[in-house]
């Protein structure tokens, strides 16, 4: 496996950052890190790359334990933070060159990767440019690039399109598709859409465990079911739950009501059985697509085990 995470545990004092997580990344995947703000993503990235050690449990990447064998962890991965930790006073050809020296790379093979990555993340036009004069999405460009100057194995991205505007948006997830050929990529975000584009496979992060790690599609088949029903007349909405397969209704506001089912069940027919068996008028019935928001809510809205 690239990554290989077994059970892993954080605590800062008493407050338990990440709980018994347990996930394996396979070479040349490319898997979405989900979970709300403060449920464990950049706690669990900064010790797989390293930068924290687990309070229990283990990480290891290309084989290799991250706290027995740190340095060669290290050379293995390309990591971009949360907070792209650039320096602002540095020209960008000059930054570059200082990270490809950081990371052991000599003479020949540092010009020829720093031109490598200028070229593929798009950065000729402003390589003799300051970082402190440049947009946002160019500095993401720049944080990718030096992140891939010594040609890792595995990349760790941790929200890498926040805070871009949406034309940004678009150009980083292209730079990010084109940089991943060939590589093992985590990537975490708060844009569902981004991992809808980027990624097949799913983690999702809540209260410090994983609650979810499926394929995209397995998670947009699962859950429960949304159907949109409208009568003409009121309607007794406790009876509307008695109905066989629905799981709770509710009022959406607009004289309409969201009836969920479980997701193998089809319970339209019930639903017009009923009515016409109590003589109400039956005027909408729609079931609702699932969508990776509407999974994300409902896993991310359970309470996890222990609290």
């Amino acid at each position: 496996m690239s990554i290989q995470v077994s059970r892993l545990t954080k605590r800062y004092g008493r407050q338990l950052a990440v709980q018994d997580v347990t996930f394996s990344v396979k070479p040349g995947e490319i898997v979405g890190f989900l979970g709300p703000n403060g449920a464990g993503k950049s706690t669990t990235m900064k010790i797989i790359t390293g930068y924290l050690p687990p309070t229990s449990g283990t990480a290891s990447v290309m084989d290799m334990d991250v706290v027995n064998h740190p340095m060669k962890v290290k050379r293995s991965i390309g990591y971009l933070g949360e907070h792209n930790p650039l320096y602002h006073d540095m020209f960008v050809h000059e930054y570059l060159n200082f990270a490809a020296s950081l990371c052991g790379l000599r003479s020949t093979q540092k010009r020829t990767r720093v031109s490598d990555m200028i070229g593929l993340c798009g950065l000729e036009a402003e390589q003799s440019k300051k970082i402190n004069a440049l947009s946002k999405g160019y500095r993401q460009r720049i944080g990718l690039a030096q992140a891939l100057i010594h040609d890792p194995a595995v990349l760790i991205l941790d929200e890498p399109t926040s805070g871009l505007d949406p034309n940004q948006l678009i150009e980083i997830r292209k730079l990010i598709k084109a940089v991943s050929a060939n590589k093992t990529v985590l990537f975490s975000s708060h844009i569902l859409q981004e991992v809808k584009a980027l990624c097949d496979r799913v983690l999702v992060i809540h209260h410090g465990s994983i609650v979810a790690d499926d394929k995209l599609d397995n998670l947009m088949k699962g859950g429960d079911r949304t159907l949109t029903v409208a009568f003409m007349e009121d309607v007794n909405i406790d009876l509307l739950r008695q109905i066989p397969g629905v799981t709770s209704v509710k009022p959406d506001g607009r004289g309409k009501f969201l009836v969920m089912t479980s997701s193998d069940i089809d319970i339209r027919p019930r639903i017009v059985s009923w009515a016409s068996a109590n003589n109400l008028s039956l005027l909408e019935i729609k079931l609702e697509e699932h969508s990776l928001e509407s999974v994300f809510s409902q896993l991310t809205q359970q309470e996890t085990k222990g609290e």
